[in-house]
């Protein structure tokens, strides 16, 4: 069976209503992102850094995934796919999709800050000053941070090195490590690369640059490679 591998970014969550990092130019109430999400941050203000978040992942709950998540669920029937999104969201999950790889984190999910490997399901909004890991130390958003290492990065290399067909969808491909994936892709396989501004780069003859919205394309993209299948 062939593989196909999905790239996904702000944009494929945006049509469910998600905040982007960079909506109002890259500002949350006149502050920078590194200002309300990095070690520094933390460090510096973990009241503001938790309202960030907090705020970000009650939304989290009242969105639904959309038409475009949707059709790559209908992808498994008929190919081996694997997701690796820059996506904090768990709206490829909700949609039905198996095999995805958060390669900055997830929301809806906190870790120790003495031991990396204490990680926990928040099943509610809201995450305290005073909420702590069974070590006894605060918890914190289960987030890769602007100035920390993305741990899954490797992995993500593996999984796009094996596609048969790479889809990139709703990214800007300019936050690295992930923009650099698509350089691990196979020679001259399929790549389809869907973005309102997918016009705006200059690849090579295999990449197909589809300049309309997550949930208009990918619909179309999936009916047309289940049918050559």
């Amino acid at each position: 069976m062939k593989k196909i591998v999905v790239l996904s970014g702000a944009g494929m969550s945006a049509e469910s209503g998600i905040s982007t990092f960079r909506d109002s130019n890259g500002l949350w109430r006149n502050y920078r992102m590194e200002e309300v999400a990095s070690p520094i941050a933390w460090q510096n203000d973990m009241d503001l850094v938790l309202e960030f978040y907090n705020i970000r992942r009650k939304q989290l709950f009242e969105v639904e995934p959309n038409d475009g998540h949707k059709a790559i669920v209908e992808l498994e029937e008929h190919y081996d796919v694997n997701i690796v999104t820059q996506n904090v969201d768990d709206l490829h999950e909700r949609a039905g999709s198996k095999n995805i790889l958060h390669l900055h984190g997830e929301m809806k999910k906190v870790r120790s800050t003495i031991d990396e490997s204490l990680v926990y399901e928040l099943d509610h909004w809201e995450l305290k000053k005073g909420d702590l890991c069974e070590k006894g130390s605060q918890l914190r958003p289960h987030i890769v941070w602007f100035g920390e290492a993305v741990p899954a990065i490797s992995e993500a290399v593996n999984i796009v090195s094996q596609a048969d067909i790479l889809i990139i969808i709703g990214t800007s491909l300019a936050v690295y490590p992930a923009a650099s994936l698509i350089d691990y892709a196979q020679t001259n396989i399929p790549i389809y690369y869907i973005d309102l501004n997918a016009n705006d780069f200059s690849f090579k003859s295999n990449v197909k640059c589809i300049a309309e919205r997550a949930g208009q394309a990918i619909p179309k993209l999936v009916e047309e490679l289940i049918k050559s299948k």
